[in-house]
């Protein structure tokens, strides 16, 4: 134990406290600019004005005088008063901020920590506190801070300390106390409820504004203007072509010629109508590229929840330049733009990038999203409903500290409101589900599945009584069939399975070509709004004179699936076949659907990746329903010419046995499995779609043989080399290696710079260890002693890169002061709260230079000699955020922290 200190340092210190921000050592971060000051002048003779706290904090939903506060914090209350002098101890000057000595009395104010923890004493009498009750795991695991973006959160601390803080709740026996454990223990379905709610209507806005936008590109209704062209001009019958019967809706062709009284100028395909619905396509798809660009770039949100503050590169941003090869320059992020699965999946599986699930971002995702399908571009907008949802599932679960202070927990609210958002976006509760399971989550108990499901049918259900498209449905697309199907068509169905897998592993090998070959190495990737105007004005190109191409995606798709009902006067843009034995009436369909196919996959492969809001489901499906009515097309026609084969003989001579929307929807579910490789949960949502189980085998059937082909010709699906294309940290719990004749000594990092308890360390000294460690991310420092033996050094515990950052911040005025570090069992002083940390008035028990309570005393271990496979699973079944590794006598040997274990995998990977 080193002396106390001196008086002067003491005052110093002091007086730079008591004009400082909140920054007590178990507080929420202080500004980074504020920590950088703080750093910076560590063993400076001069004390410069202390800078005034940035108020910009947007990480928090609520503006809390005291701060955020991190690890597990028990109440306590006062008991017992004692003297001073009674106790016997000498105490140490306190450097927690706000901490005011003074003869007739001290008042210890900790900015930060609850009023509880900040009890006040006058003249010369101390309350003696309960100590406080923490459990043993809690207090050997130590304290986090904060996670930086781009780093791993440690799932095991946050399940310990969800376990410490449930198990004080139990221990109260009043009706208080178990009114609150009730609160708890129904807060999970409270928030999912009003998550399901919320992102139900946000929703309904989003269609009925894309809806009223698609429109204006075409005309405007006469008698009100705010409304889409079928709410001005409702069907008899289904949604279906208005053929010139609607005096309301007026197009803008019509609208010039009788300006100009060039009657000539006037018609849906006239040179006027394309130049109109070309310039508001533009100016959607560029307001829409814009907002994404300027209001969600990664260096615009600003945020304290980062370290590595000393670095040169560090901006107030958080975004970080590495100058060393093996870390690249990160790239600028939009975080609007794409669908934001991939980037979802990323969270959910323990990476942390804030900002990204933020109120701006949910603003510009649901406007941009708007915007951006209504220009006419080839993208879907039920992908990005699950980067909304999972926005609105972020904001709601941080207004409580059970999930504003615990990654882990918040990421089961992330994973229910994944599965609310493919609930509105096909109307499957169900499906979406088990596509949060499938997909996207990475962690998903039985308590998760049971919370999602019901945040995905309270959308459902809230989205049905909305009624966005006025027809009662949830989605436009839902249909239904008459017909069942037969044995013979089994065939067809594999064939359509091998084509969407064969479409989907190319489209995903050519998109990825594209994006970085074309848009990441051209000039477009410095120009991204130019870009979304081209591709923009080549989509009106060749998308106006088709009529399939021209229409919306779920348009397209409703008309795609929909059975031809005889007497029915919607013909479905003349889709229904009324003669399939006469060629002439066949192959204008037939052409016109294979120009749609061809223009919507090329579309589709240049147009994903930029940067707006956009989704890949809808132009997949797409594609995957043109051809699989082609499909059905041509199976009818055999019916007709061939009646009295065997093949058709089940018929037994009904002519309306093929049902070609049938083998759309068959066609649809292949494709979008090729691209994305989802199978149960896809299947799932096709039911859902046609209300029926009758044709569960086919779409079953071509799913699986779909994913089967794509996985044989391209291994990834378009989210995995989404990820892979955007380096982010995703470690692929489902992806089985070859570790071959590697070892664990290979991927073992033995250069890590370390802490050893047998040296004199100074925060000056650990200001300069940590300044060396440039890229913080997953970062931290082993600390070691040596063993009995001498010959080599054993583990005393980790901190982690920010905590320690943390730690020199508070003690950055005493320079020249040795820091320490102890176990629990050698200290029985040590806590793991700020009660039990300063309720007893022992030496040390508010010393700042103990940064003993931020180190993890028992962090994973594992041999060297242990096989790759079981160091794998610590990271994929554990959630480690760093493994240490140790030799057969247990001296250590080095650390392999998340980071470095992606880049062997990946490495590895190549090589294979």
């Amino acid at each position: 134990m080193s002396s106390l200190p001196k008086n002067n340092s003491t005052s110093s210190l002091l007086a730079s406290i008591q004009s400082g921000p909140p920054c007590g050592l178990l507080s929420g971060p202080s500004d980074t600019d504020y920590r950088r000051q703080r750093l910076q002048r560590i063993g400076s003779l001069s004390t410069p004005a202390t800078q005034n706290q940035a108020n910009d904090e947007t990480t928090a939903l609520r503006a809390v005088s005291n701060g955020t506060n991190y690890g597990t914090l028990p109440t306590v209350r006062p008991r017992r008063a004692y003297t001073q002098s009674s106790l016997g101890v000498a105490r140490r000057p306190s450097t927690v901020p706000g901490l005011t000595l003074a003869r007739t009395g001290t008042t210890i104010s900790a900015p930060g920590s609850p009023s509880a923890f900040s009890p006040t004493f006058t003249g010369e009498t101390m309350p003696m506190l309960r100590p406080a009750d923490t459990d043993i795991d809690v207090r050997i695991n130590g304290f986090r801070v904060w996670y930086s973006s781009f780093t791993s959160i440690d799932w095991l601390h946050d399940a310990i300390k969800d376990s410490a803080r449930f198990s004080r709740l139990r221990r109260g026996k009043s009706i208080r106390s178990r009114v609150r454990l009730a609160f708890d223990k129904s807060l999970g379905w409270i928030i999912v409820t009003i998550v399901g709610f919320l992102t139900a209507i946000v929703a309904f806005l989003v269609v009925r504004a894309e809806q009223w936008l698609f429109d204006v590109k075409q005309g405007y209704c006469k008698t009100a203007w705010w409304q889409a062209r079928h709410f001005c001009c409702p069907l008899p019958d289904d949604y279906g072509p208005l053929d010139g019967h609607c005096s309301a809706w007026r197009i803008w062709s019509d609208v010039f010629a009788s300006w100009t009284g060039f009657s000539e100028l006037g018609g849906e395909e006239s040179a006027v109508q394309y130049l109109v619905y070309t310039i508001i396509a533009i100016i959607l798809a560029s307001t829409s590229s814009l907002l994404t660009i300027y209001l969600t770039a990664s260096t615009s949100f600003v945020t304290r929840k980062e370290s590595g503050v000393l670095s040169p590169d560090f901006d107030k941003s958080g975004e970080q330049s590495h100058s060393s090869p093996s870390q690249p320059k990160r790239g600028v992020m939009y975080y609007a733009a794409g669908s934001g699965i991939p980037e979802i999946k990323t969270i959910l599986s323990g990476f942390v990038i804030h900002g990204y699930l933020g109120g701006r971002v949910l603003f510009t995702k649901a406007l941009g999203l708007a915007l951006s399908v209504s220009s006419g571009l080839s993208l879907g907008k039920e992908g990005p409903f699950v980067h909304i949802a999972s926005c609105i599932g972020n904001i709601v679960s941080r207004y409580h500290s059970k999930y504003e202070n615990n990654e882990a927990k918040r990421r089961e609210i992330l994973s229910a409101a994944c599965a609310a958002g493919v609930a509105v976006a096909f109307g499957a509760p169900i499906g979406g589900t088990l596509f949060s399971l499938e997909e996207v989550s990475y962690f998903f108990p039985p308590k998760v599945m049971w919370r999602s499901f019901f945040c995905a049918m309270i959308a459902a259900v809230t989205l049905r009584f909305l009624n966005p498209f006025g027809t009662g449905k949830v989605v436009l697309f839902q249909v239904t069939y008459d017909k069942d199907w037969h044995a013979y068509e089994l065939i067809f169905f594999i064939l359509l399975g091998v084509l969407g897998g064969v479409y989907g592993a190319y489209f995903s090998k050519l998109n990825y070509r594209w994006s970085r070959d074309v848009r990441g190495g051209t000039w477009l990737k410095a120009h991204p709004v130019a870009e979304v105007v081209l591709v923009t004005l080549v989509t009106t190109v060749l998308c106006f004179l088709n009529p399939y191409a021209r229409m919306g995606g779920t348009e397209l798709i409703y008309n795609l699936f929909s059975e031809c009902r005889t007497g029915s006067k919607n013909s479905h843009f003349n889709l229904c076949v009324l003669d399939p034995s006469n060629f002439d009436h066949v192959w204008p369909i037939v052409q016109a659907t294979s120009v749609a196919m061809i223009v919507k996959g090329f579309l589709t492969i240049i147009t994903f990746g930029i940067k707006l809001p956009a989704g890949i489901f809808i132009p997949t499906l797409g594609v995957g329903a043109c051809a699989g009515r082609i499909v059905g097309i041509a199976v009818q026609c055999l019916q007709y010419h061939y009646p009295d084969s065997t093949v058709f003989a089940v018929c037994e001579g009904d002519m309306d046995c093929v049902v070609p929307g049938l083998y759309a929807m068959v066609g649809a579910a292949a494709a979008l499995s090729g691209v994305t490789r989802t199978t149960v949960s896809l299947a799932v949502i096709m039911f859902e779609l046609t209300d029926t189980l009758t044709y569960a085998v086919p779409v079953m059937l071509s799913v699986l043989v779909a994913k089967t082909v794509a996985d044989a010709l391209e291994p990834k699906g378009i989210y995995d080399l989404v990820i892979e294309l955007s380096q982010l940290p995703y470690l692929d719990a489902k992806h089985e290696y070859l570790w071959s004749n590697l070892s664990i000594k290979e991927v073992t990092d033995r250069d890590v710079d370390v802490i050893r308890v047998d040296r004199h360390n100074t925060v000056q000294s650990l200001r300069d260890q940590l300044q060396s460690l440039l890229n913080a991310d997953d970062g931290g420092f082993p600390i070691l002693r040596p063993s009995r033996d001498e010959d080599g050094v054993r583990m005393v515990g980790y901190i982690g890169a920010s905590e320690l950052e943390h730690a020199l911040t508070v003690a950055a005025d005493g320079a020249t002061e040795e820091v320490r570090f102890h176990t629990t069992y050698s200290h029985e002083d040590l806590g793991t709260s700020y009660s039990s940390w300063a309720e007893e008035p022992r030496q040390g028990e508010d010393d700042p230079f103990d940064f003993s309570i931020y180190m993890d005393q028992a962090p994973l271990t594992i041999q060297s000699n242990s096989p790759l496979e079981l160091l794998h699973q610590y990271f994929v079944k554990l959630g480690a955020r760093y493994v240490i590794v140790t030799d057969t006598d247990g001296d250590y040997e080095g650390v392999i922290d998340k980071k470095t274990w992606l880049a062997f995998l990946s490495e590895l990977e190549e090589k294979s």
